[in-house]
């Protein structure tokens, strides 16, 4: 008996020792299942947030919009009118349009040009229309703390005046700085300007940045009478030739791509491609000093229709000195500052600054049922142009290009302003613009998208 409680004596210290282990065993599982639970609730505060993200994410899918109020673009700023108001914008154009299968379309329509140039005959007395003379800033002394701009340097008195439909001299681009200083931009070959000088009749395009790709006109489409006698000039700059020739579009000898003469413009005068694309979109008169008419388009559009029937049906049988045609969708400037806005076409304080300057001038909203509004529409869709260049066509040029280079460069937003002002201040001296139908546009060329849109400006 002694032996054995002797031998069970022995044993008690490594039972203890066994029972001791034990504890710490159970402490470190309850320790190990506090910290599961705890970590569980980690985990589940990780899922509901990750949750809600998601549903953030859905309802954006869905169309939830969430309007965020402050700084965006580096120093663009919203309103809570205006973040409203493109919010109602927006669900006008939802209810509008529906799914993209089933978004509007804007078809051509019939144009009833004559049949062929052949017998096609300018109207006796067709430029008669008002008359004065026009001068042009050339060259700016510089003032203290001013850079020699290709717009110059106008005051808002200069600008004031040179509304008046008179003898005068006003800015109209290409104005060079002092002696000495460097060109302002828009620099050209001496050839190619000798060849500019020749022009009569001139179809112009451009493309700056590699914005696009090069569209030739339908030949087949194009007389031959016009092949000869009419001008086809794209200008581009070193950039664009450069992409157009890795593309196989090289130049031949005498500078063409098909029926385009490819004019190279080096010192582009502005940052913004936009806004240099306004040079050759407005001031044809100034590139082309011999040329009685011009039709502009956009480098996005190839033309398929011959350019003296477009001559014939717009201007001529229209006795018109102008012709531009109405916006697809929009009418308003109104409307156009909010989309300009809700897809960050430009810099929403710059807009804003236009819109009021415009507005205390004494733009008004477009009434459409308003008998005595002088043109249909208020919101011009400005990639096809068609001008004789008359003393008010070109002074209409020069001011609306004043408006892009002196506020935003889109030009839509300063079209309503300029016109309606020039009428205001000279009712006794018509301007006679044709504002046609889109679906008009629409059947003078085929529509393409845009290689790539050009970056927006940096804030002014």
């Amino acid at each position: 008996m002694m032996a054995f409680l002797r031998h069970t004596a022995e044993l008690l210290p490594e039972r203890n020792d066994n029972v001791a282990v034990e504890v710490k065993s159970l402490n470190r599982s309850e320790h190990r299942n506090r910290r599961g639970r705890k970590f569980g609730r980690i985990t589940r505060e990780k899922w509901l947030i990750l949750a809600a993200v998601l549903f953030l994410i859905y309802s954006a899918v869905l169309g939830i919009k969430i309007l965020f109020l402050g700084k965006m673009d580096g120093g663009i700023s919203t309103s809570l009118a205006i973040q409203e108001e493109i919010k109602r914008v927006d669900e006008l154009d939802v209810k509008k349009q529906g799914n993209y299968k089933h978004r509007k379309k804007y078809p051509p329509c019939e144009v009833a040009f004559t049949e062929s140039v052949d017998h096609l005959v300018e109207p006796k007395n067709f430029m008669n229309f008002t008359q004065f003379s026009l001068d042009y800033v050339e060259r700016e002394e510089k003032s203290f703390g001013e850079i020699p701009r290709f717009g110059g340097q106008q005051t808002l008195e200069e600008r004031e005046k040179s509304f008046y439909a008179r003898n005068q001299k006003l800015h109209c681009g290409f104005v060079k700085g002092p002696e000495g200083f460097p060109s302002t931009g828009f620099d050209l070959d001496a050839n190619d300007k000798i060849h500019m000088n020749t022009c009569k009749v001139v179809v112009s395009s451009c493309i700056f940045g590699n914005s696009d790709f090069l569209r030739r006109p339908t030949s087949k489409r194009i007389s031959e009478y016009a092949k000869k006698n009419v001008c086809f000039v794209m200008f581009v700059d070193e950039q664009t030739l450069s992409k157009l020739s890795q593309e196989g579009n090289i130049p031949d000898d005498g500078g063409y791509i098909g029926l385009w003469k490819i004019v190279v413009v080096r010192n582009l005068p502005y940052k913004d491609m936009r806004r240099t694309g306004k040079v050759p979109k407005f001031l044809s008169h100034r590139l082309f000093p011999s040329s009685m008419y011009s039709i502009w388009l956009d480098s996005k559009m190839r033309l398929q229709t011959d350019p003296l029937l477009i001559l014939e049906y717009f201007l001529w049988r229209m006795r018109s000195e102008y012709a531009i045609s109405n916006h697809y969708d929009r009418h308003c400037v109104w409307e156009e500052v909010l989309q300009n806005k809700r897809l960050n076409k430009y810099n929403h304080s710059a807009i804003d600054e236009q819109f009021e300057f415009y507005q205390s001038d004494g733009l008004m909203k477009f009434d459409p049922s308003d008998p005595n509004n002088p043109i249909p529409s208020y919101v011009p869709e400005g990639s096809f142009i068609v001008r004789a260049h008359t003393p008010m066509s070109n002074l209409f040029s020069c001011l609306w290009f004043n408006e892009v280079d002196r506020f935003t460069s889109r030009d839509q937003l300063s079209f309503a302003y300029t016109y309606l002002k020039l009428r205001r201040m000279n009712p006794d001296r018509p301007f006679l613009l044709n504002m046609f139908k889109d679906c008009e546009r629409r059947a003078l060329a085929k529509l393409f998208r845009h290689r790539a849109l050009p970056s927006l400006p940096p804030a002014p």
